[in-house]
């Protein structure tokens, strides 16, 4: 059971698919070169991510911390974007509580940053923020179910009484008296009692993960049951969440995979977005010009896209006559019919030849998108639609959203999620298209 859910909707294609790639983990387990690592040394590439032309995807435990970093950065768009009143307003609010913040993880021996973090991400620094108006829910300054708050926490919850303040205090009568009332009918709504029943469940988690902080946080979304299994299928032992997380796909290790993408509500990727909220209150701290142009940048598309490339910093080329020049220095690379479809695409484009180019960064994400959707899904080619006269700056294109089969969707959202969590790209769903925007990170694949 976690504070946020007692038990995580579950969509219902994503169950079947749970249980279909069980069976195909059983099956790749034997394909794996080299033995599951928990002491942090260099493995060899599992067979079926090399047999597909995927090494970019496997997980190295020597970059563990980069990982968590490139994590962090690739899910932060929908802070900025969900954040009430902006990034900046969001890190003041969550600021004003850092004292206290700081007292409950001295005493639990947690740290703070990440818990001022959990602030952030699960309430945006409103001691009154409700997930619904079902008080049953979760609210407060760190979003507490009822049901977790009196059989876990030890917290007061008197659930008619506080519905019936909370009617009150929207009508504005005596908001001051009843919002105090309120604190004390219902103890998730006082901040200092939330704070300290946090600290409790994650020492709590910790307990039964093996003391390890990172996996009692990814808990605190997703439930310590659920977790525990996830471990248990990935082999039973105490590894990092990077390595659950990482190590494990519907080609190798999907038995694990499943299970987290079967969860539903974000939460395989929450120890993530604690992450992205740890970066904006250090930026709010050290940097608040930096938080406040990311937040302009982030508000100005449906993706992180103009914070990879900057609209004032990143060259274009929208004519023929430019196109033509970068594609002869190797700024741009072309789009070779033959060549794509090798990897599973198929470009559709009624631009002039010039103009139906890439960067070749994005071109090498391209082709890893399609290797990886087909070797997941064994379909028909991605249709994708790319042309300088409608993205100028050759980072981005556009994936066509008519899936052949279940199983090639699954691939293609697996390859999303994973590139951007690797904060290789920024994508967002348009009613007719994928539109994708590949970082310039993605140059070190340019090699591979």
């Amino acid at each position: 059971m976690s504070p946020r859910t007692a038990s995580r909707r579950t969509v219902a294609r994503r169950r079947l698919l749970a249980l279909v790639l069980v069976a195909l983990g059983s099956l790749l387990a034997g394909l794996f070169v080299g033995r599951r690592d928990q002491a942090g040394q260099t493995r060899a590439v599992p067979a079926p991510l090399r047999a597909a032309g995927l090494e970019a995807l496997a997980y190295d435990p020597a970059r563990r911390a980069e990982l968590e970093a490139r994590a962090a950065l690739g899910l932060s768009h929908v802070l900025y974007e969900k954040s009430p009143g902006g990034a900046l307003a969001t890190a003041a609010r969550t600021a004003r509580f850092r004292p206290l913040v700081e007292r409950v993880a001295a005493r639990n021996h947690l740290d703070a940053d990440t818990l001022e973090a959990l602030v952030l991400l699960e309430s945006a620094g409103r001691p009154d923020a409700r997930a619904s108006n079902d008080l049953t829910g979760a609210v407060g300054l760190t979003q507490i179910l009822a049901q977790t708050a009196t059989g876990l926490l030890h917290l007061k919850v008197d659930l008619a009484r506080s519905a019936q303040l909370t009617r009150e205090i929207e009508r504005g009568h005596r908001v001051a008296a009843r919002t105090a009332e309120r604190r004390r009918a219902d103890e998730r709504f006082d901040p200092r009692k939330a704070l300290e029943a946090t600290g409790r469940y994650l020492v709590f988690a910790r307990s039964r993960l093996g003391g390890r902080e990172d996996l009692a946080i990814a808990s605190y979304h997703m439930g310590v049951g659920n977790l525990q299994d996830v471990l248990a299928r990935y082999g039973g032992g105490i590894v990092p969440y990077a390595q659950l997380y990482f190590d494990s796909s519907p080609l190798h290790d999907a038995s694990t995979w499943a299970k987290l993408a079967s969860l539903g509500d974000d939460s395989a990727t929450y120890l993530w977005r604690i992450g992205a909220a740890r970066e904006i209150m250090r930026l709010y701290r050290r940097d608040r010009g930096q938080l406040a142009r990311l937040q302009d940048l982030h508000a100005r598309a449906p993706s992180s896209e103009l914070v990879l490339h900057p609209p004032d910093r990143t060259p274009e080329y929208a004519t023929p006559h430019a196109a033509r020049g970068a594609l002869r220095a190797g700024t741009l690379a072309a789009l070779r019919p033959g060549e794509l479809a090798r990897h599973g695409v198929r470009a559709r484009s009624r631009a002039p030849a010039e103009l139906r180019a890439l960067r070749p960064e994005a071109l090498a994400v391209l082709r890893l998108i399609g290797d990886g959707t087909k070797a997941v899904g064994h379909a028909r080619p991605l249709i994708v639609r790319s042309s300088l006269a409608t993205e100028p700056t050759g980072w981005s294109f556009d994936v066509a959203r008519r899936y052949r089969t279940v199983g090639q969707a699954q691939g293609f959202q697996f390859m999303l999620d994973r590139l951007q969590a690797l904060d290789l790209i920024a994508w967002a769903r348009l009613p007719d298209t994928i539109h994708v925007t590949v970082s310039a990170r993605a140059r070190e694949l340019l090699g591979r």
